[in-house]
């Protein structure tokens, strides 16, 4: 799976999608949209906020804003994954870590608006 496909995939399959699907329209989002751009993981996120319902452009600014709070450099992918470098750091481990911080964004989010139980 790439970053984006496996923080939407726990949220979709409840929600009715298949595993396949998930993987067809998430297929693009690894590796910054392709390109170093738009971190997958970041950019699933905001799909399973969409999926759930959260689509209001404050929430999904709100969302934007947690993660800039933890990542301020960038939430594109070629900039965090160079910082992660000049940490030392290696990629698989920062991106399932970042996969798994994502994940928590959003289903602290959904709870706070009802879409999940707390």
């Amino acid at each position: 799976y790439n970053c984006g496909q496996s923080v939407i995939l726990p949220f979709a399959e409840s929600l009715g999608y298949t595993e396949e699907t998930v993987m067809r329209f998430a297929a693009n989002f690894g590796g910054g949209m392709k390109g170093g751009r738009l971190c997958g993981a970041v950019a699933g996120g905001a799909v399973v906020l969409g999926l759930y319902g959260l689509e209001d452009r404050a929430i999904v600014e709100d969302y934007y804003v947690r993660l800039q709070q933890r990542h301020p450099e960038s939430l594109d992918c070629a900039p965090l994954l160079a910082l992660n470098e000049a940490r030392g750091g290696v990629k698989k481990p920062h991106c399932d870590a970042l996969v798994y911080e994502v994940i928590g964004v959003v289903e602290e989010m959904l709870r706070e608006h009802g879409k999940l139980e707390a």
